[in-house]
């Protein structure tokens, strides 16, 4: 699934409230640890991860490209 992102890149923790798997960022710091999140075939735990243009994402088996 393609997902755009606006401005020079977007943090995991946002880019998980954009894709719905958490509500609020507080909920973001929760979910790197519960999901099994990887971003250009590395394993991935910190929200704060800065996010760009075609990197992609693989949350728990879902996969996203960022455009």
């Amino acid at each position: 699934m393609d997902i755009k992102v606006n401005g020079d890149f977007i943090t995991l923790g946002q880019f998980l409230k954009l894709t719905n798997f958490v509500s609020t960022g507080g909920e973001a710091k929760f979910a790197v640890k519960k999901y099994h999140i990887i971003v250009n075939g590395e394993i991935e735990n910190r929200r704060g991860r800065k996010l760009r243009v075609n990197d992609e994402v693989v949350i728990d088996g879902k996969s996203f490209h960022l455009i």
